[in-house]
């Protein structure tokens, strides 16, 4: 099969620093320190020379060239142009000490709650931003044909994959879940064409997660990566690859607002398949609504 993944720099603005940003693990230590700089402010370096950004970034012009090629740029003239509207699109928060995402010592309660909504809200809005709707339908459709969907994950992507599995079966897909990578491989085992088998993994270089898809395409099933980061080990084995856009913050590592990104797209496939057959959906969400209906309590009760 084909890998389908959006992966180029042909986008508009609004997703030039969130792609460098999922590519920034697979460039050179030189390059990455470019990319930081770029990351952090845009405008700031829109307005520098070539040799301005070069020496802020303790490296050489061609390494500004080869970074610029990296993140598929013709050159350093059209990544400033490029940075100049990124830049220009950006609004900045009320609260000013919220741009760029960290925590700093001290914070109050308020700066901490102001500095997390706006970059939960970020990573939800980027990650719809740079989303391919043509991979998310092929995607959608593998599952809808699927005799069976596997769908993998460990740690805070782990409750994003069981979330996922919960949502197929609510709908009447064949779905399972597998926190275990042991239970994972030998489940793997059991797939075949025609199957999908999808793994999460914010960083993509989980290595259970990876081992598990790996032995899912050996077997001939479709398979799907959803990860923050298009080059990464994860990509290497799927035939598909989504990417969400979280930048995480101080405390955050790998867990927060990647979590709410994941959220975001896998959200977007379950309505997607929902959607290819609204009947049958509707009835199976009626089903097993009624399932638990008696164990609810009864709503509006007054205290006494």
């Amino acid at each position: 099969m084909v890998k389908t993944a959006k992966v180029s720099a042909n986008r508009d603005a609004g997703g030039l620093i969130v792609h460098i940003s999922g590519l920034l693990p697979s460039l050179s230590p030189a390059e990455q320190r470019v990319a930081r700089l770029v990351i952090a402010d845009p405008a700031d370096a829109a307005r520098r020379t070539i040799t301005d950004l070069a020496t802020a970034a303790e490296t050489s012009e061609a390494t500004v060239i080869r970074f610029c090629r990296s993140v598929g740029m013709q050159g350093y003239p059209q990544l400033r142009i490029r940075l100049a509207a990124e830049a220009a699109r950006r609004v900045e928060p009320p609260d000013a000490r919220v741009v760029g995402g960290d925590i700093p010592p001290g914070a109050d309660l308020a700066q901490i709650i102001a500095t997390i909504a706006f970059n939960d809200a970020r990573a939800v809005e980027e990650t719809a931003e740079q989303l391919d709707p043509a991979v998310c339908e092929r995607v959608v459709e593998a599952i809808t044909q699927a005799g069976r969907v596997e769908v993998y994950g460990a740690g805070a992507s782990g409750f994003v994959a069981s979330d996922f599995q919960q949502k197929l079966h609510r709908i009447g897909r064949t779905a399972f879940y597998w926190p275990d990578v042991h239970t994972a491989l030998t489940s793997t085992a059991l797939l075949s064409r025609g199957d999908v088998a999808i793994g999460i993994s914010h960083t993509g270089t989980t290595a259970d997660t990876v081992e598990v898809l790996e032995q899912a395409r050996l077997r001939g099933a479709t398979t799907v990566a959803l990860t923050n980061f298009p080059r990464s080990p994860i990509t290497e084995v799927a035939d598909h690859v989504l990417t969400t856009a979280a930048r995480e913050t101080t405390y955050r590592s790998g867990a927060m607002a990647s979590r709410l990104a994941q959220l975001t797209v896998i959200d977007c496939l379950f309505v997607g398949v929902a959607a290819r057959n609204r009947a049958r959906a509707r009835k199976a969400i009626e089903i097993t609504a009624e399932a638990v209906r008696g164990h609810r309590l009864p709503g509006g009760r007054r205290r006494g």
